[in-house]
Parts: C-alpha cells; structure tokens; sequence
C-alpha cells in the first residue's frame, strides 16, 4: 500500500529535521580533538611567545589542548604552506607575521599557497621595528641622519636582519620619502646585524626593537625612532618616526591568527573572540608588553581591511626598490 501524499508531507519535515541534526550537533561540539597553532618562526621569536603566552588559557576555555608547533622557514612561507594545506575544520591554526601575506606574494617570485588561502581570525599584537646609529656616528636623531646623508658623497650605509624584512622595507619607506640615499647591508638575522652596528662597520641599523633596546638602554646604541604608530614599551623614550618629524610615516608590522580558507565562519568568530579576551588580561597584556608586543585584538573583517591596504603599501616599496627572492 503507498503512502498518502498527506502522509509523505507530513513525514519530509521530520525527515529534514534528522538529517540536518548531526552536522548541527558536530559544529555545536567544537572543538572535540587538540586545536593545532602552526607558528611559521623559530621558537622564541615574538609570534612564538605571544602564541605560547595564549595557548594554555585558549586550551582552558575551549577545554581542549592547544598544541603549537613550529614550521619555520622561507620567511614563514613554510609553515603557511603547511597550513593552507589543512583541512578547514577549525583543528589548525597559523600563527604568523602579517608579512606573510603583504610582503611575501610579492617578494617571492614562487609560493605554494595563494594569501586567499588563509582566512584572517584576529591581531594578536603590533610589533615595532627601531632605527639606531652607534655613537661614533655621531649621528643623534633624524634629523641628523638625512643631513649625514644628503653629505656623504657614497651614502651612509644601513644594516637590516636581510632583504624584504620588516626593517628593509621600513627604512626604505623613510628613504623615499626623505628623498635620501642609502645603501643596505643584509644580514642573516637582526642579531648578527645589531653586532656590526655596535662594532662600527655599519654606522645604523633598522633592526627589531627587542633586539637592539636592551644596548640603547645602556648607552651602546643611539635609539632615533621606532617604525610604528606608538612607542616600544622596552624604549619610551624612543620617538616614533612621525614623532621625530617624518610626517605620515607608519611601519607598523603585527603578529596574526590566520586559518585554513573555508573554516567555518562560527570558528573564526568563536577563536577571535577567545584569543581577544586573552590578550587583554592584564597577565596576559604586560607579558607581551614586555617582549615589545602590542596587544591589538580586532575583528577578522577589520584585519583583512588592514591586510589589504597594507599590501598596496609594500608592493609600491618593494616594487621601488626592486628586491625579489626565490
């Protein structure tokens, strides 16, 4: 006997209902497993320990542990590699410097991820970098510097951790607005560079603060700026650019959580709110204070405005200055 049509209609919904259940019932059950954080730096560089200083507290709230693991390499491409390949359901996490998806999709003539491969989830911190001369240069503040350099008939010389870094691309953001000229030194690392600097073989340096604060603390190196928006607090001293008379200037750089594209929207909006709680508990905040960290949590829309207008700016340095890597 076949059913009646009021019987089959009455039936769909409850048969809808069922179906829909278990996909409902799995996303309200996230996480059930260990949530991955990917950091694409070395342990102990600043992503690695504001990833650290959250990972415990975003483990206690989700009630599930949070693992970081490091994948350095290639300027973080290794390790945002590894995750754009995740799957997206919301178990892997990449931890990074926005200049993974600024800088590098333009300095890198090959990548094996695409920026729309990463989905922004939230800022973790603003990071600054810190223009510095040693004393014998006898170069004291900005001001000084533009004049040592429009005088020097071969340019003064700068040094920076290497090609297309924060401090690269920071100095020759002021270089071409400053209309001056100055030849890079790269090295392999800001402490390598920070060690010419303080031995006079490079009279300056764009260099990361926590690097090079601790010597203009005690005297061994002149601070004359810091490349962001607010001062360092290991050097407040220490003007901003814009502060020390480079009007408009902003190199600010900022640590990211960033996820698989395609990760649930629900994910990333629980994750952002998570990871913003954290980072202004007041523990949690002087810890990443103290490591040069600017606690700056914003919601993932915001951030990808930020991304792209600070994509436009980079591509229009990198593009003056002409440097690409394989």
């Amino acid at each position: 006997m076949k059913p009646s049509r009021l019987a089959l209609a009455l039936a769909c919904p409850l048969i809808f209902q069922f179906a829909v259940v278990p996909s409902a019932s799995a996303q309200a059950a996230w996480p059930s497993r260990p949530i991955r954080i990917v950091v694409a730096f070395p342990a102990g560089s600043p992503g690695d320990i504001a990833s650290r200083l959250i990972a415990d507290k975003l483990g206690q709230s989700l009630r599930q542990p949070v693992v970081v693991e490091n994948r350095p390499g290639a300027g973080g491409n290794i390790g945002a590699d590894v995750v754009a390949k995740s799957p997206a359901d919301g178990y892997t996490f990449l931890q990074g410097p926005d200049t993974i998806l600024t800088v590098n999709p333009t300095i890198y003539r090959k990548l094996n991820y695409k920026p729309g491969d990463l989905t922004p989830v939230i800022t973790l911190a603003r990071f600054n970098q810190m223009l510095v001369c040693v004393p014998s240069s006898g170069i004291q503040s900005i001001a000084d510097l533009a004049k040592k350099a429009r005088s020097t008939p071969d340019g003064l010389t700068y040094a920076s951790g290497g090609p297309g870094v924060p401090g690269h691309l920071a100095m020759e953001m002021y270089v071409a607005q400053a209309g001056i000229r100055m030849t890079h030194v790269p090295y392999k690392g800001p402490s390598p560079a920070m060690q010419d600097v303080l031995a006079g073989q490079v009279p300056c340096g764009y260099l990361a603060s926590p690097v090079v604060a601790p010597m203009v603390k005690a005297g061994k190196l002149v601070g004359l700026a810091v490349s962001g928006s607010t001062r360092s607090a290991l050097a407040p001293h220490v003007p901003t650019m814009a502060e020390a008379g480079v009007a408009g200037y902003n190199a600010s750089f900022s640590e990211l959580i960033l996820a698989p594209k395609g990760t649930p929207d629900a994910i990333v909006r629980r994750m952002n709110e998570e990871i913003g709680r954290i980072v202004k508990l007041p523990e949690v905040r002087s810890k990443l204070l103290a490591n040069d960290l600017d606690p700056a949590p914003d919601q993932p829309a915001a951030l990808a405005r930020q991304i792209e207008a600070d994509t436009a700016k980079w591509q229009a340095v990198i593009r003056r200055v002409g440097v690409y890597l394989d």
